[in-house]
């Protein structure tokens, strides 16, 4: 068998087992709140691009709106990814090399876990890997115009709609060809500006909508790297920083992969090669430290860099692995090592089973529990409404829970178009995408000559809120030790009503303690 046969073979055999475990968790909350976002399509969201909304939508169209048809194109993408990392590495170095690649890429924890859920990790990593090989394939051409420079600038801005930092690969592009004597031309001729132009065109749609909406995501990017309270120099935070990358890209792969790319340093100059793919990994890492020299950023952050870092470290390891038989066996572990501990990452019960007791928090709980939890509280919800003979909106004090739970519910009764199966509370703040769509607490404008409702409560404007005198159900976290002020504040009565917890192994998983809320009469002025 060819080698090219054995990766196809491989990776089609990958993703079969990677579809036929979609299903057998709960969703994380984060693919919960993007499911809300595809059946509320916009040009753009609170935090992020409209891509992910977009490609949830067409997955659930077709699978239905449960765990498979959400995740669906998380697999799919992971081998997309998988064969171009290998197509990119053959054209640049050699088919063994490039199936070398493709296996060390495919057993790293972080890349398994963005393989089965679906975030917009999947869809910014593909289009970050795109990239840079039909940029390449470009240089190939030059002097000579081709369809891959604006074909090139489309792939960053589908990048972009999927996650903002991508249009960090603009950066990288401007430093390949000005560090690249031979491309500097390049600046001259029409190829660079029709990049930067189909770029340009992808950037409208969430230009538009931020325009439209204070410029929110600026602001939430701002304090998502912590900076809304000034910059501070924090060691500890850049240690944590690189610490977390030992475990989430394997501990032994990682180290190969930081010595590898430092070792390459020096060649950056001397082969086009190691500095084009040096450049499309710098940028991205290099702001990421940066910002966590004020307060650590996640690893998945950054994990664009890795791209372009991964196939450096490869082009360094491979002669050397050819000439040492230790290296080899030393290459062996490290991919053992990151294939026990991908299957640990998205299934912890593989070490129950080994007979070990986790004493930590399991991280896997992010994906359990939601749907028993959401099931009680229906029923919660269903037995009062039948003793109180009204029907109750709920409330949940965090968007997570409150996107596990519309996503659970059965019955997810809308109030209206737009409108969340479950609210967070009202505040005038602009928190995250529940801000903009319909809520509770707003008031609906009442139009001249319509006949309206007795006993309301108006605005000025003349409008009415259409909750007004309605009880809800208020759930949040067991842990929290008291209900907000505005919840509290809104409503005549607040009373608890019930405790749901979610039980696994013997070890709570979660804990919701359940308020009626009587009488809603909005916050007072």
């Amino acid at each position: 068998m060819s080698t090219t046969r054995a990766v196809w073979f491989f990776i089609l055999a990958l993703t079969a087992i990677r579809l036929s475990l979609l299903a057998t968790t709960d969703l994380e909350f984060d693919e919960a709140h993007y499911w809300m976002w595809s059946e509320r399509l916009a040009p753009a969201y609170f935090s992020k691009g409209p891509a992910i909304a977009f490609v949830m939508r067409a997955s659930t169209a077709v699978f239905g709106a449960n765990e498979f048809g959400v995740r669906f194109f998380s697999p799919i993408l992971a081998a997309g990814t998988s064969l171009l990392l290998f197509y990119f590495a053959r054209r640049l170095f050699n088919a063994t090399t490039a199936s070398w690649a493709v296996v060390a890429l495919n057993v790293t924890p972080i890349f398994n876990i963005g393989a089965f859920l679906m975030t917009i990790d999947a869809l910014s990593v593909f289009f970050w890997l795109a990239t840079m090989f039909t940029f390449w394939l470009a240089l190939e051409k030059s002097p000579r115009f081709s369809w891959y420079w604006p074909f090139t600038g489309l792939l960053i801005g589908l990048g972009f709609l999927s996650k903002y930092t991508n249009a960090f690969e603009l950066a990288s592009i401007v430093l390949v060809l000005a560090l690249a004597p031979r491309l500097r031309q390049e600046f001259k001729r029409p190829g660079l500006y029709s990049l930067i132009a189909l770029f340009a065109v992808c950037t409208v749609p969430p230009i538009v909508w931020n325009a439209q909406h204070a410029w929110i995501t600026l602001v939430h990017l701002r304090s998502r790297g912590n900076l809304e309270h000034g910059f501070g120099f924090h060691p500890v935070e850049v240690l944590s920083f690189l610490g977390q990358h030992f475990l989430a890209y394997s501990p032994f792969l990682f180290l190969a992969l930081a010595w590898g790319v430092i070792a390459s340093w020096r060649r950056a100059n001397q082969q086009f090669k190691v500095l084009f793919l040096m450049w499309f990994g710098l940028p991205v890492f290099l702001f990421y430290l940066l910002l966590s020299v004020n307060k650590s950023a996640a690893p998945n952050w950054d994990a664009l860099a890795f791209l372009g870092f991964g196939l450096l470290a490869v082009y360094f390891w491979w002669e050397r692995l050819e000439a040492s038989v230790t290296l080899r066996l030393g290459a062996v572990v490290a991919i053992l090592v990151g294939l026990i501990m991908s299957v640990i990452a998205l299934d912890t019960d593989v070490v129950r089973s080994a007979g070990y007791n986790l004493e930590r928090p399991d991280p896997s709980d992010r994906m359990r529990g939601w749907k028993s939890a959401t099931s009680a509280l229906e029923e919660m919800r269903n037995d009062l409404e039948t003793k109180l003979g009204e029907k109750l909106f709920l409330i949940a004090d965090a968007r997570d829970r409150a996107s596990e739970i519309s996503f659970y519910l059965r019955d997810k009764r809308v109030e209206g178009p737009g409108h969340p199966p479950v609210y967070i509370p009202e505040s005038q703040d602009m928190v995250n995408q529940f801000s903009f769509w319909p809520r509770y607490d707003e008031f609906v404008e009442i139009k001249p000559g319509t006949p309206q409702p007795e006993g309301e409560v108006y605005t000025e404007e003349n409008g009415i809120n259409l909750f007004m005198g309605r009880d809800a159900l208020f759930i949040r976290n067991g842990e929290k030790d008291r209900v907000p002020h505005s919840i509290q504040a809104a409503f005549q009565s607040i009373e608890p009503v019930g405790t749901i917890e979610v039980s696994r192994y013997g070890k709570i998983i979660r804990t919701w303690q359940v308020f009626l809320c009587r009488n809603y009469r909005t916050l007072p002025l």
